[in-house]
């Protein structure tokens, strides 16, 4: 009997294990298929670098494609061709000219035109001469395309058949002492102390000059131009006298002299004219309306015509052989 109940009590004990065996089993086997749901649902961190859009690098990528490298920095940027400012047309014209136009910083584009046909006229002249004078306005008639002087009250002031003065009156006009002037004459100042310091240089070397006409008035003008050409006609008296507002009397630097023995218009027969051609230029006086340059001034020759520019100028000028019209294109229009 004893027996028989430690058996029964034995088949019991296997039974409870067998049960928990089992059990263990099934939740083993619960655990493990959990855990490949959860794996199939979420992506490892491969497949999530993977599914990252190409158009968004990584930050290491943004600053290698931001900032290039030194090869590609030094890298010298490649030359381009130099563009011509000019035309084909234009460089056509200008070599016509032998391209002076770097070597003269007086050449005026605009007038490029004007060249060409001056210098077609005029085919002895040098280019550079053609150039002065279209400046000056020499390829157009005597009075036309007219502008205002615009350096008025200076010694370099211009007054030619191409640049009026209008009713300008000069300052610090002054009259010339009675030694140097045939009567009440004036001046601007500075013009009549170097002609006074002239006039009695002059006489030291036992020679005589003396103003006989200097500043004229615009209204002066009027009149006296007018008496002209009731006389010769306009076309005559354009050779030899200024229109109203073009006359460099009207400046206060010119005087007009005589040696008080002979008429002023044969002053170039006195031995006074050769003095001056050697001396006037030291007192800043030029001889403005010379021989052989009427083409250029615009009037005939005035051996008695002087005009103040100061004695750089006016060294320069006589020194070169040049009209006061050569010098201002040159190196004072547009400059000063």
């Amino acid at each position: 009997m004893k027996k028989r109940k430690v058996k029964v009590k034995s088949f019991i004990i296997l039974g409870v294990v067998i049960i928990l065996l089992i059990g263990g089993i099934i939740l083993l086997t619960k655990i493990t298929q959990n855990k490949k749901e959860d794996a199939q649902s979420s992506p490892n961190q491969e497949e999530i670098e993977k599914e990252q859009p190409q158009s968004s690098p990584s930050q290491e990528e943004e600053e290698h494609q931001g900032s290039p490298n030194e090869e590609e920095t030094n890298k010298e940027p490649k030359e381009t061709p130099p563009v011509s400012k000019y035309t084909d047309e234009k460089q056509e014209k200008l070599a016509k000219l032998d391209n002076i136009q770097n070597e003269l910083d007086y050449f005026k584009m605009d007038y490029l035109d004007r060249y060409i046909a001056y210098s077609e006229k005029n085919p002895t002249l040098s280019k550079k001469d053609v150039v002065i004078r279209v400046n000056i306005g020499l390829d157009q008639e005597y009075y036309t395309n007219t502008k205002q002087s615009p350096y008025l009250n200076q010694n370099y002031i211009l007054s030619n058949k191409y640049t009026s003065l209008g009713e300008y009156v000069p300052e610090n006009l002054e009259e010339v002492s009675a030694s140097c002037s045939s009567g009440t004459r004036l001046l601007v100042h500075e013009a009549r102390v170097a002609f006074e310091n002239m006039c009695n240089k002059a006489k030291s070397d036992g020679y005589t000059i003396q103003v006989m006409s200097a500043y004229r008035s615009y209204q002066y003008q009027v009149g006296l131009y007018q008496r002209y050409v009731d006389r010769d006609g306009v076309k005559e008296a354009d050779t030899y006298s200024a229109r109203p507002g073009f006359s460099e009397h009207q400046t206060g630097l010119v005087a007009d002299i005589d040696n008080g023995s002979i008429a002023y218009t044969s002053f170039h027969k006195a031995k006074e004219y050769s003095w001056m051609k050697e001396n006037a230029y030291k007192y800043g006086f030029i001889e403005r309306y010379p021989e052989g340059k009427e083409n250029i001034t615009g009037y005939t020759y005035e051996s008695w015509h002087y005009r103040y520019v100061g004695v750089d100028i006016a060294t320069y000028i006589h020194e070169h052989n040049i009209t006061f019209d050569e010098y201002y294109v040159q190196f004072i229009e547009g400059k000063k």
